[in-house]
């Protein structure tokens, strides 16, 4: 058994464990932060189903458990942190010609409206599947979204950046707070972020209207 309890972090991609590492790490530094990069992201995942997603979240955790030599117990909680990509809305996605989706505080914009809209059904219902999860392994479990995705709430930025430019800014994000955990949670609970209310009314909110698309954070509430 760990001599310290775990926390397992879910994060979809290295430069997300970038940004966030250190402040996790040092918040929680009486406990032992684990981070799990998907590679990807599991709600829009289509091999990922509302049936399996559950069983698929659990194996990502029993991955660690395996590599570190965990046993079940010395999990605390488990943090997965997702975007939201806009999957909420409704009658927002229009057709342009572009490679991938480009997002907008108002619209996203797609070369193949169908499959969007598609994909948007089944991230949205994913997401509510994992949000109305409290446990899995009787762990403590909570998703928390950035919308519409890390980037946009970390540095206020809505564009397709590229693998080397998010790995630049979250090195620098990273740098502009090590060591000043206060005043990051002071920039992620700050009124233009966080959404107001508990948990489940901060879902709900963001499951309204165009929020989903928009610059919202629930992420504030990790260090509540």
């Amino acid at each position: 058994m760990s001599e310290k309890k775990v926390i397992a972090v879910i994060v979809e991609g290295p430069s997300d464990e970038n940004a966030i590492g250190g402040i996790l790490k040092e918040y929680f530094s009486s406990e032992e932060v684990q981070f799990a990069v998907v590679h990807g992201d599991i709600t829009s995942n289509k091999n990922t189903s509302v049936d399996n997603v559950i069983s698929r979240v659990c194996d990502l955790i029993d991955a660690m458990r395996s590599k570190y030599g965990y046993h079940w117990e010395d999990f605390l909680q488990i943090i997965h942190i997702t975007d939201t990509d806009g999957a909420f809305t409704k009658g927002c996605v229009v057709e342009a010609e572009v490679d991938s989706i480009q997002y907008y505080e108002e619209r996203m914009e797609t070369s193949n409206v169908k499959a969007t809209e598609e994909r948007n059904q089944h991230k949205s219902e994913i997401m509510f599947k994992l949000y109305s999860t409290g446990k899995i392994h009787e762990i403590r479990y909570r998703l928390y979204f950035n919308s519409c995705n890390l980037e946009h709430v970390l540095y206020n930025e809505l564009k397709d950046f590229s693998d080397e430019e998010k790995e630049e800014m979250s090195d620098d994000f990273a740098e502009k707070y090590e060591g000043k955990i206060d005043e990051f949670i002071r920039f992620i609970s700050d009124a233009e972020l966080a959404v107001c209310g508990t948990y489940k009314q901060t879902w709900k909110f963001i499951e309204k209207d165009k929020n989903s698309l928009q610059r919202h954070s629930n992420m504030h509430l990790i260090f509540g």
